[in-house]
């Protein structure tokens, strides 16, 4: 856990927070800043700042953050009419947590990216 990572703390319970689903590998909750009526993020509990740091002993972990994407979907009720995920990396991408997480982007037609 990095100290002064506002993830980190919410992963912890030192920052109250609703999970919508949480287990021993990552948690999620809803982004307080929303781009879509649906907008969740799927974080790791492990520190872990950018995917360009990631290692062949993450490959298990990142799928699970998948996953769980997939599995909170259902959940949500939007897996059926679609949903987009993102992952941001670094500052030129609009990543503004230094924590990797999946972005849940649903409840609306999204634009076409490209």
């Amino acid at each position: 856990m990095a100290q002064d990572c506002i993830f980190c703390k919410i992963g912890a319970g030192a920052i109250p927070s609703t999970m919508l689903y949480k287990d021993e590998t990552c948690f999620v909750i809803r982004d307080i800043h929303p781009k879509a009526p649906t907008h969740l993020l799927v974080i790791p509990r492990r520190h872990f700042t950018a995917l360009t740091g990631a290692q062949a002993t993450d490959d298990g972990m990142l799928g699970h953050l998948l996953a769980v994407a997939s599995k909170v979907a259902k959940q949500e009720g939007v897996a059926d009419s679609g949903y987009r995920l993102v992952v941001n990396q670094g500052e030129n991408s609009g990543q503004e947590v230094p924590h990797l997480h999946v972005h849940l982007l649903a409840g609306r037609k999204l634009a076409v990216m490209g």
